[in-house]
């Protein structure tokens, strides 16, 4: 994941183009061939490609070939090559997705019961203990209830993945045409009933950009929120209210010397 964190796949190229049964000289050039034809077609048909002076990992460098800008948060970095597959590079694209997506609500989960813990709207919030805690259930059948549920989805998921739109539960209305399948951007009435994620105000790559950049940022914050339960047995707001009245004393490098 860390990876996924710090390098933005770039790129979804058909997979007829690149298979692990080409001969590895025909894969380069037909790799070759097909970034330039991905590059004005896009990821999606939504979704207009960033031109070659993007902004970059690094300033001046030259990304890898097959991270052609075509998907959002692509700054050219890939220095292991874990992309240079483009069947693996669609599918890093979406892990990286649904993690930033997770990960941003895991962050909200954390911050905002907090928060109301600290108005007097919640006692003992604890989001690090929160699996010893006692509810409507035992935690074995929490547990296989979590399984079902999030293996349907994720089977949806990868079924989507493998033919977009096959999964689609968009109402046919009258006179209103269904969005274009579009893996990992649902839209529609569900998910985008005023069509903010597919035109104005802002171009769609940039929301796209603005969405993973945030994810990225989250899933940073939820591994510090992590050190923090275990180094000072406090939440991420607790401590930051401490680094604020006492930052000398009370940051990263203290939380090594506690105890």
């Amino acid at each position: 994941m860390a990876l996924a964190i710090a390098a933005s796949p770039s790129s979804s190229f058909p997979t007829r183009v690149f298979s692990r049964q080409s001969p590895p000289r025909k894969a380069a050039i037909c790799l070759k061939r097909s970034v330039g034809v991905k590059a004005k077609k896009g990821p999606s048909s939504v979704c207009v490609p960033l031109p070659p002076d993007r902004p970059l990992w690094f300033p001046g460098s030259s990304p890898p070939e097959w991270l052609d800008g075509s998907i959002p948060g692509d700054f050219g970095f890939d220095p292991l090559g874990l992309g240079s597959d483009p069947e693996l590079l669609k599918w890093f694209a979406q892990a990286e997705l649904m993690h930033a997506r997770w990960a941003m609500l895991a962050v909200s989960g954390i911050l905002i019961p907090e928060w109301l813990e600290s108005l007097g709207f919640i006692k003992n919030f604890s989001w690090y203990d929160a699996g010893a805690r006692e509810y409507f259930a035992d935690p074995t059948t929490l547990f296989v209830v979590q399984m079902i549920l999030m293996g349907w989805v994720e089977g949806r998921r990868w079924a989507d993945m493998l033919n977009p739109g096959c999964v689609d539960i968009e109402p046919t209305l009258p006179n209103k045409a269904k969005p274009t399948p579009d893996v990992g951007y649902p839209g529609g009435l569900w998910f985008d009933p005023f069509m903010w994620g597919r035109g104005s105000p802002e171009p769609v790559m940039v929301l796209r950009t603005k969405e993973i950049k945030n994810g990225r940022l989250a899933m940073l914050a939820f591994v510090g929120f992590c050190f923090q339960a275990v180094y000072t047995g406090e939440g991420p707001i607790e401590n930051l209210m401490a680094h604020l009245a006492d930052p000398g004393h009370c940051n990263i490098f203290s939380a090594f010397t506690r105890g």
